[in-house]
């Protein structure tokens, strides 16, 4: 369901209020509370994934029905740029300390690089048949993108912004992260039920690990610090725990259908899920493992999330909030 009142007439405008998220029946299903929502510009067409800087407090968020790449002020709550001609945009990577931005440019089978200074298009860098997730590997200084078409993972070059190599994964690639320990890339191949490990160093492969439970595991998120992954498999529905030491999946959970992207906030060590469905789940990180702590429907196509790990807010791209594209702001309750 909708949650608040429509939006104000003009893009960047905000609606402030304060309520648990909730489903039909009235009940609270999540333990958050909405902020605000900032109506986006554009058409009601699809968002995708986003990142953020916490240095500049921007947001940058795919609009992939747009071909589009939105950019928010956290602080001021507004709409400061859009990148136009982004085509089909869906994955953003941020490094804060080169001051660049890159996107999937999935229609043109690109990815782009975009200067946060002015928000200009700096280079633009095939990157297989279907770029999708991207991973920064700051000890080799390249990025790693998921090709979801294709059997392979580009690697780009951040010095000189060109693809260095194409390295075969055997499979489908899902989403795609970064082990700061091992300074090894991880990448879920979905349609083999394997997460791949590969060296920056070598740009190869160097394991294979099968995860047990798993059904088309495309969302990855790697949480450094207890050296985990979180996997979301949208073929079962399912959440999978994976310690990146023995690389055995340690626990399993129901999630919403359709489960996308993750994000963690490693303040108050929570774990959110969101899906397609709209469904978004949360969990806890305690010393025994993880903790469900909430789950619920918060609108139509809520499958992107991202967290502020300073304020613990999270930010959810809609598609259709009164007739318009919206951010929306919310805070867990205390």
């Amino acid at each position: 369901m909708k949650i608040g009142r429509p939006l104000a007439a003009t893009a960047g405008a905000i609606v402030v209020f304060s309520s648990a998220a909730l489903l039909a029946d009235g009940s609270a299903t999540l333990p958050l509370k909405t902020i605000a929502d900032i109506r986006l510009q554009g058409r009601t067409t699809r968002l995708d994934y986003q990142a953020y800087d916490p240095a500049r407090h921007l947001l940058f968020i795919a609009h992939l029905g747009d071909s589009a790449l939105i950019v928010v002020d956290t602080r001021a709550q507004k709409v400061v740029a859009t990148v136009a001609g982004v085509s089909q945009v869906h994955g953003v990577l941020v490094i804060p300390e080169l001051g660049r931005v890159y996107a999937s440019a999935t229609g043109s089978h690109q990815v782009v690089a975009i200067d946060e200074s002015n928000f200009k298009v700096v280079a633009a860098i095939p990157a297989g048949d279907y770029p999708d997730g991207l991973a920064f590997a700051p000890s080799a200084g390249k990025i790693y993108v998921s090709d979801e078409a294709g059997t392979g993972e580009s690697v780009i070059d951040v010095a000189s912004n060109r693809r260095l190599a194409t390295i075969p994964i055997g499979g489908e690639a899902g989403n795609t992260g970064y082990d700061p320990s091992s300074r090894h890339i991880f990448v879920n191949v979905q349609d083999r039920n394997e997460l791949v490990e590969i060296d920056p160093q070598t740009d190869s492969v160097v394991g294979r690990h099968r995860l047990a439970g798993a059904k088309h595991n495309h969302g990855l998120l790697i949480e450094p610090a207890r050296r985990l992954a979180f996997v979301a498999c949208d073929g079962n529905d399912r959440l999978l725990v994976v310690d990146l030491q023995t690389m055995g999946v340690v626990s399993t959970f129901a999630v919403g259908a359709d489960p996308d992207v993750l994000a963690f906030d490693p303040g108050l060590r929570l774990l959110y899920v969101a899906g397609e469905s709209g469904i978004v789940s949360m969990f806890k990180q305690e010393d025994t493992g993880l903790r469900k702590v909430g789950e619920g429907k918060l609108a139509p196509h809520a499958h992107s999330i991202a967290v502020d790990a300073e304020t613990h807010r999270v930010y959810l791209p809609l598609q259709d909030v009164g007739g318009h594209p919206a951010l929306r702001i919310m805070e867990p309750n205390p």
